[in-house]
């Protein structure tokens, strides 16, 4: 899968998705201080799901549109510990192949997922 880490993803999360074999590009270390609007537009033009903890890309997602080879995942989860965070992410993104267009809300016990065609906009 190709992804895109957030700058506030922990690194342990990185390191996860890349030894499970993932194509991950990580803003904090290629374009570090990145507008979000940057950074969303990175993972459009580069077909990359967005991993963030930044529920501030619902609204740019749904506002500016993503193309459905795209998809933000964003996580509502306890931070336990990067190590726990990074077993999270991982488990829950080999759950389910079907994230492209889609704005995903991983919460500790469910995810809820809205297509991006049916944001009306």
């Amino acid at each position: 899968m190709r992804l895109l880490a957030d700058e506030n993803m922990p690194g342990e999360v990185v390191k996860a998705l890349r030894e499970r074999g993932h194509d991950v590009a990580w803003v904090r270390t290629e374009m570090p201080g990145s507008g979000d609007r940057i950074v969303l537009e990175r993972a459009q033009v580069e077909k990359r799901l967005l991993l963030t903890f930044d529920k501030d890309f619902g609204e740019l997602a749904f506002r500016f549109g993503l193309p459905v080879e795209s998809g933000v995942v964003l996580f509502r989860i306890a931070m336990s510990s990067p190590a726990g965070v990074a077993a999270k992410a991982t488990a829950v993104l080999a759950s389910r192949d079907d994230w492209s267009g889609h704005f995903s809300v991983v919460q500790d016990h469910r995810v809820r997922m809205i297509a991006m065609s049916a944001r009306g906009g």
